[in-house]
């Protein structure tokens, strides 16, 4: 039984003659010794205990030819068993922040969803999805989505109702900058299904006020913090922030601040900070905001590490490297403007053109627009990383060139840093 392509191997930095062995489809870690290494490799007859174990995890298959069929056809596979139906709502683009990287500054004009299209929103999930037995999940965005509070609190009292009535769930979570988190407002929307709120703190106060400041330019930090140690007992959040190059060394300080004012870390879902991304309908040029134009840059990897690392030593949680693949990928996945057009990515909703039809129209085909066969080529399929990648962000393909025909390739930023993120014995 030969090796999976799907596999990292790399030298055990604390057993000498050992290896670890990282199965990049199934998120399996394993150490072996070399000499058992040699034997799974087609040296010899490993013992059957290993080789089951191996066969478990994965690691080992029984026909290379048949796994990268399978993993050609797992999306396909996925979204055919599908059970649940998930949608990012914008109910308006109007924000009290005024962020000066903020991505939706071209076409953010504080429009807001109509009576009518909330009418055309529900009514298709309850009938395109919840009465076809499917349970649904709505991540409410903006803009800032508690700016549309009344929208929020009517769009998911009629998808629960309905939901209840069919005897499926319906959940809902939002992403929202927290300035109006209150334990009021956490309160009102427990009973509809709230499950999570995504939220953002851009690094220590003297980052984080300069990149999110009020409307007014007042500082947001203080406001932030106050509402997050207010709610996060509860309701689950997620906490993140967007750094640029030039300042994601100072992040781990605003994880210094999270816990000197009394944020359990472990109440918590995982921490995830992002790279500020160039604004949408802009192309991608490099400049001194230090903005992540390529998946390639090697400052990122430095910067997944370190920042992974300074997390974890601070007891909060961080994410683990799984299989995923971007949501344009998944049929039961989708984007609502607050217009009624429809997406497949809010970072799209910069381009009309890349709209796949309307809640009043439907949806069009876009299997070759958003090129759904990107990643099923000989390079990628090949490629150890295919799982955890699935070709890349298209977002930034599209901003690079204009249309999604390549991959971004994610093989030098795995090089550089996939070895550390799995390593037990590494700090991150």
């Amino acid at each position: 039984m030969p090796l999976s392509r799907y596999l990292k191997i790399y030298h055990d930095r604390d057993r000498p003659g050992h290896y670890l062995l990282y199965s990049t489809k199934k998120g399996s870690l394993i150490r072996l010794s070399a000499a058992k290494l040699a034997l799974a490799a087609g040296d010899g007859e490993l013992p059957a205990a290993d080789r089951e174990t191996l066969t478990r995890l994965e690691m080992l298959v029984d026909d290379p030819a048949a796994e990268r069929a399978a993993m050609a056809g797992i999306v396909a596979r996925s979204n055919e068993r599908s059970t649940s139906f998930s949608a990012t709502v914008a109910l308006t683009m109007a924000c009290n922040l005024a962020c000066p990287y903020c991505f939706e500054e071209g076409f953010r004009h504080n429009q807001a969803m109509t009576d009518e299209t909330a009418g055309l929103l529900t009514g298709y999930i309850q009938r395109e999805q919840i009465a076809k037995g499917r349970n649904v999940q709505i991540r409410f965005y903006g803009g800032e989505p508690l700016m549309a509070l009344a929208m929020l609190k009517r769009i998911a009292a009629e998808l629960q109702e309905a939901a209840n009535q069919q005897g499926t769930e319906f959940r809902c979570t939002m992403v929202t900058n927290a300035t109006l988190l209150t334990p009021q407002v956490v309160a009102e929307l427990l009973p509809l299904g709230l499950t999570a709120a995504q939220v953002t703190l851009d690094g220590p106060k003297e980052i984080h006020d300069p990149q999110r400041p009020f409307v007014s330019g007042k500082g947001s930090f203080d406001t932030i913090l106050a509402n997050l140690v207010a709610v996060h007992r509860m309701v689950t959040l997620k906490p993140g922030g967007n750094f640029t190059r030039d300042n994601y060394r100072e992040f781990p300080r605003l994880l210094d601040s999270m816990l000197a004012a009394g944020i359990d870390p472990q109440r918590l879902d995982p921490v995830i900070f992002a790279p500020i991304l160039p604004k949408s309908g802009n192309s991608a040029v490099r400049d001194a905001a230090g903005c992540c134009v390529s998946c390639a840059e090697p400052w990122l990897a430095e910067a997944a590490v370190m920042l992974r690392q300074e997390t974890k030593k601070r007891g909060f949680k961080v994410e683990k490297p799984a299989m995923g693949a971007c949501m344009v990928e998944f049929g039961n996945d989708m984007v609502v403007n607050w217009d009624g057009s429809i997406y497949k990515c809010p970072g799209f909703m910069g381009w009309p053109e890349l709209s796949i039809g309307t809640l009043a129209t439907g949806i069009r085909e876009y299997g070759e627009s958003h090129n759904l066969k990107l990643w099923q080529n000989d390079e990628c399929l090949d490629c150890p990383y295919l799982p955890l990648c699935f070709g890349g962000c298209r977002l930034i393909t599209y901003q690079q060139t204009g249309a999604m025909k390549q991959a971004a390739c994610r093989r030098d930023y795995y090089d550089a840093c996939l070895e550390q993120l799995i390593n037990p014995s590494s700090p991150c």
